[in-house]
């Protein structure tokens, strides 16, 4: 896992709970930017940001259109629009049409992510209730990056590890906890 300059994390039904156990096992020096794409309802405001940032007692904000992206912070998609990773590492928002009935869609954030960090990337896609991020993924592999799925075992709802794997062999497959302890080890790895 040398070489790994920022982490992209998708997950939709259950999701929350995975971020809370996977989030939370980062340390306090944690550096790697983290981005994290959650299916979210689009008719109302989402305070993932907050309920995240209070929980892990960490900075996570909701991403925010032509931001650069910053060590050691967790950005969140807001609700109705897509997040991308640009070539010059700022985020961007758009409203294009929804990918797998969602919008954020964790495949347009993984896609933009892998052609901006190459092989500097490390894709994880967790629990879910659709095939969104399976192909996602595998560009994030096939462009250089590792990748994680959480075991379908493990997940609230297989689906969406379950099509992960349906398209690549990903770097690791691992329970919630597995994540946890191979995210936080990145840094030291790399040192």
């Amino acid at each position: 896992m040398n070489g790994i300059r920022a982490v992209v994390i998708g997950a939709s039904a259950g999701g929350v709970a995975a971020l809370f156990e996977v989030l939370g096992a980062l340390p306090p020096a944690f550096t790697l930017p983290v981005l994290c794409v959650l299916h979210l309802p689009d008719d109302r405001h989402s305070q993932l940001a907050e309920v995240l940032q209070r929980r892990l007692h960490r900075p996570v904000r909701e991403a925010c259109d032509k931001e650069r992206i910053s060590a050691g912070q967790v950005y969140v998609a807001g609700p109705s629009y897509h997040l991308s990773v640009e070539h010059d590492l700022t985020l961007s928002l758009s409203q294009e049409a929804p990918v797998h009935f969602s919008r954020p869609a964790i495949d347009f954030l993984f896609i933009s992510a892998a052609d901006a960090y190459g092989d500097g990337l490390l894709g994880v896609l967790l629990t879910g209730a659709n095939e969104d991020g399976a192909k996602g993924l595998a560009y994030i592999k096939n462009n250089g990056g590792r990748t994680i799925v959480q075991d379908p075992r493990d997940a609230q709802v297989a689906l969406m590890p379950e099509a992960a794997l349906a398209l690549h062999q990903p770097d690791h497959i691992l329970n919630l906890s597995g994540i946890g302890q191979l995210l936080a080890t990145l840094e030291i790895r790399a040192c």
